[in-house]
């Protein structure tokens, strides 16, 4: 599939009047699950969603379609992070240049040089809006979902732990659970306001910094000693199976799990583990894959016991083997390289403040030492919501499951 690179979509930002997040933004610990139908309080005010018109010819008027799915509600770590983090004292942040050199707001907290996946599976959905951060999204936005994801952020409570703040995925789920209950609020009826979320989609995304801020960084953590890769597997999907009951519990039906991609392909492994700088660090990669497999059953046994549930998986580690296979097919040039960063394959140092990127962004698979580009994100994206491969998903890929 030849590349598709976008222009990145101007987006319109409501007047934020009331942010959602309050103090419960940074909260790191994990609440018990209660049920969407116990009793919530709150008062909240909405204004009521605007009728948006399409003028067609000189005298007649047709709406312009409504998105897919009432909602979309996404959770993960600096892959899809929109500005969460940027008001967390952290080293894992991305507002400022040249971050979003290709977006049209510029450096928003985006860790990457434009759109990342889930903005492109949100204006796949027809969403006119990218899906705002909680951070800073108001009671309005609630209603067509916010992102709860932060960079740094694990399974695991203490993974990313020597990057400063985050919010872990119990913290995101917390977060979650808080902005339902606005949205009983908001909406003054907890079945309506359940409908509406068994409509939506969520999408999950955690992982990554469990290996790579976890298990593969014995200076800060002892789980690599602790913990053969089969037990760590294990472990991380014990936790993550709780937390994933806990969104369900809460309404969430529609839930695609984003695997974990190759970690081990990155320019900072390749710069710090691989021998000559190109071949990938095999050991990382097969232990991230026996986490996958473990998302895989997840996904079959949710959807076997959880009445109404609808859980897919989208295999990244898949989607970017079939990339590495024959870049130049899918419109990229270089795989090894981040396109803004210091030292070995511009890996072993992250993208600095106001450094400049390389000129020819849409041929690069990586933006920095560890992020995908846009033109990346885009292909992935793309895969993630209408599948390629049959291998790209399991069962249904984003389209299909919203149609459920």
């Amino acid at each position: 599939m030849a590349a598709v690179r976008t222009s990145p979509v101007s987006c319109r930002h409501h007047n934020q009047s009331h942010s959602l997040a309050h103090s419960n933004q940074q909260q790191l610990t994990r609440s018990a699950p209660v049920p969407l139908g116990s009793a919530m309080a709150g008062r909240a005010c909405w204004r009521s969603l605007a009728v948006v018109v399409a003028v067609v010819g000189a005298a007649a008027a047709t709406a312009v379609a409504e998105p897919q799915v009432p909602c979309y509600f996404v959770f993960g770590d600096s892959l899809v992070d929109n500005g969460n983090n940027n008001g967390i004292v952290s080293l894992a942040r991305a507002n400022y240049p040249p971050y979003g050199v290709d977006f049209a707001g510029g450096p928003t907290g985006r860790f990457s040089n434009g759109l990342t996946t889930v903005d492109v599976i949100s204006q796949l959905l027809g969403f006119d809006d990218f899906i705002p951060p909680f951070a800073g999204a108001t009671s309005d936005q609630l209603l067509t979902g916010v992102n709860f994801a932060s960079a740094a952020a694990g399974i695991r409570e203490e993974t990313g732990q020597q990057l400063g703040g985050r919010i872990s995925f119990s913290g995101q789920v917390q977060n979650y659970q808080s902005a339902v209950e606005q949205l009983v609020s908001i909406m003054g009826d907890e079945g309506a306001a359940a409908n509406r979320l068994s409509q939506c989609i969520f999408t999950v995304g955690m992982g990554s910094n469990d290996y790579l801020n976890n298990y593969f960084m014995p200076a800060f953590y002892d789980t690599g000693s602790r913990y053969t890769p089969t037990q760590y597997a294990d472990d991380l999907a014990a936790r993550y199976t709780q937390l994933l009951r806990a969104l369900y519990s809460y309404g969430a039906r529609k839930v695609a799990l984003i695997g974990v991609g190759q970690v081990g392909c990155s320019p900072n492994e390749l710069a710090t583990q691989s021998a000559n700088g190109v071949a990938c660090v095999d050991r990382i990669n097969v232990a991230v894959r026996m986490f996958n497999q473990r998302l895989v059953g997840m996904v079959d046994q949710f959807n076997r016991l959880l009445p109404g549930a609808h859980f897919t998986y989208i295999n990244i580690d898949g989607i970017f083997s079939d990339i590495l296979r024959a870049p130049g097919g899918h419109g990229l040039r270089v795989t090894n390289r981040g396109c803004c960063g210091v030292g070995r394959n511009n890996g072993q140092v992250t993208c600095l403040p106001f450094q400049t990127p390389c000129p020819n962004r849409n041929e690069y698979l990586f933006w920095d030492a560890f992020h995908p580009t846009e033109a990346a994100n885009v292909l992935v994206g793309q895969r993630a919501y209408a599948a390629r491969l049959a291998s790209d998903v399991h069962p249904v890929d984003i389209s299909t499951l919203a149609h459920l």
